[in-house]
């Protein structure tokens, strides 16, 4: 680890020996103010932002978020813009000064209020942690920026650097907020992207969904037929639960459930049974998580659901897509998709079935996301998923099939690049421990935006939350993240930043 990086800190000290013969006085100390101040105005200010449910469609709670934004940044002495997708709030530099940006997004991922000990939209404290959809991604970020800015400008920290908080709409979605915002407005001259990992993300996987469609078809009879099935919230979420509706002869459904309810089950997952005339409805529990940055904590209930009952069903794409699952569940690396090679760097790829869901026509819709490594992209990682589902087909005597182009590709930054080397000196400060650069299977704005950084603010070593159910974080981390912020904002806006 090379030695912390503080020109500020030597600049502050020289300006004050200069000419003067009176004794030096301390420089500002922007974490002391924000303790003082700031700091007990964190945890209602999440409370507030993560009771606005901004799932992707619901516009009166992104309205409404908007307004608390703009009230609660005026509040804190700060400009708000609204530039439509993306909300601007800023601590003004001098004029014509360089910007530093930062980015984190105001929309979260959908929820099953079944699946969470408590109601996922109001925060709940408990044991120094608090619990609600957001507080990890990305509404404690966005909490823990507003009030580090409104600390740096108390503290009277001499800003060479004005510094834009940037925050998006659609992040989880069809991340075209960013992008679209990017075509009128410059960008900050370096942006660092609350929503990631500490000290510093310096490889981000690629993030592509497969989808796999099947037309009804039928090419044997079992004396069992799948008559509804769903499965799963969004793509990038593991399915914490899924179910199934059987059609079955009556006198046959009490030895259908006792085969189904006999077969062993991924562990951390469970099935439950509900018999009605002449249907067996099953379903399978497991636990939510990150698909990308916290599959291995997830227990895919879609897979559970295809180990049951995928044997009961007749020859024909509803065995065939279940079957699927059931290859591609045996790990979260993608084996069962092909995805065998680890990088040096980034390790293996991640990859998992996260939805499921019956058509109209009877035709099934299966999504996975994939998230792999520079050795495994585009080009290649298109072929390979092909070939692997066509040697499925064979094998199956299925007709599965995909469209997609994988066309997301890894971000790499050098780990010896000097903002690099800055983000982590600012960690160890703020922390007083060294750590490793960090690579993420998990994609930010950093990928869509020119000179910009994963930049925490999840502290290293800890299990992410963010897209579980039961989303939580310790309090004590998020101070400790606006102490590692307020280190990167003195070194940044004390120099032009590179």
């Amino acid at each position: 680890m090379p030695t912390p990086h503080t020109p500020w800190r030597g600049a502050w000290a020289a300006a004050l020996a200069l000419g003067t013969g009176l004794a030096a006085a301390a420089p500002p100390d922007p974490y002391g103010v924000y303790s003082a101040r700031w700091a007990p105005r964190l945890v209602p200010l999440l409370s507030e932002v993560v009771a606005f449910e901004t799932v992707a469609g619901n516009a009166p709670a992104f309205a409404a978020q908007a307004q608390w934004l703009q009230r609660t940044a005026e509040s804190l002495g700060l400009v708000y813009r609204d530039q439509g997708a993306v909300a601007e709030i800023e601590l003004p530099g001098p004029a014509g000064a360089p910007v530093l940006g930062l980015a984190v997004h105001g929309d979260v991922v959908p929820v099953s209020a079944a699946e969470w000990s408590t109601p996922p939209f109001q925060a709940v404290m408990k044991d120094g942690v608090i619990q609600a959809r957001g507080v990890a991604d990305d509404k404690g970020p966005l909490v823990q920026a507003l009030l580090a800015m409104k600390a740096l400008q108390d503290s009277g920290w001499p800003r060479t650097h004005t510094i834009r908080l940037l925050v998006g709409s659609d992040e989880e979605t069809a991340l075209k907020d960013m992008p679209s915002y990017l075509t009128t407005h410059a960008a900050p001259d370096l942006t660092l992207v609350l929503d990631g990992y500490f000290p510093v993300v310096v490889g981000e996987m690629s993030n592509n969904s497969l989808l796999v469609e099947a037309a009804p078809a039928v090419r044997g009879d079992t004396g069992v037929r799948l008559l509804q099935l769903q499965a799963g919230l969004a793509r990038n979420i593991i399915p914490g639960a899924a179910v199934a509706t059987l059609e079955v002869a009556t006198a046959a459904l009490p030895a259908l459930r006792q085969r189904i309810a006999a077969r062993p089950l991924p562990p951390g997952t469970r099935l439950e049974f509900q018999a009605e005339d002449g249907a067996l409805i099953v379903s399978a529990f497991g636990r939510a998580a990150h698909a990308g940055v916290n599959a291995q904590g997830g227990r895919n209930a879609l897979v559970a659901l295809a180990t049951a009952i995928a044997p009961e069903l007749p020859p024909g794409s509803d065995r065939d897509v279940l079957t699927l699952v059931q290859q591609a569940g045996v790990d979260v690396n993608g084996t069962g998709l092909g995805l065998t090679e680890a990088h040096p760097l980034f390790g293996r790829a991640v990859a998992a079935p996260t939805l499921l869901s019956r058509q109209a026509d009877g035709s099934l819709k299966l999504w996975f996301t994939i998230r792999s490594h520079p050795a495994l992209s585009g080009e290649v990682l298109t072929e390979r998923v092909q070939a692997q589902l066509a040697r499925f087909n064979a094998d199956q005597g299925a007709r599965l099939r995909s469209a997609n182009r994988f066309t997301s590709e890894p971000q790499v930054h050098d780990p010896q690049s000097p903002t690099v080397q800055r983000l982590l000196a600012a960690y160890a400060r703020g922390t007083g421990k060294a750590a490793a650069p960090a690579i993420m299977a998990g994609g930010t704005y950093a990928k869509h935006m020119p000179n910009a950084f994963a930049f925490g603010m999840w502290m290293p070593g800890k299990p992410y939350t963010g897209h579980d159910a039961d989303e939580r974080i310790e309090v004590a981390d998020l101070h400790l993240g606006v102490k590692v912020l307020l280190e990167a904002l003195q070194d940044f806006t004390g120099e032009p930043a590179r």
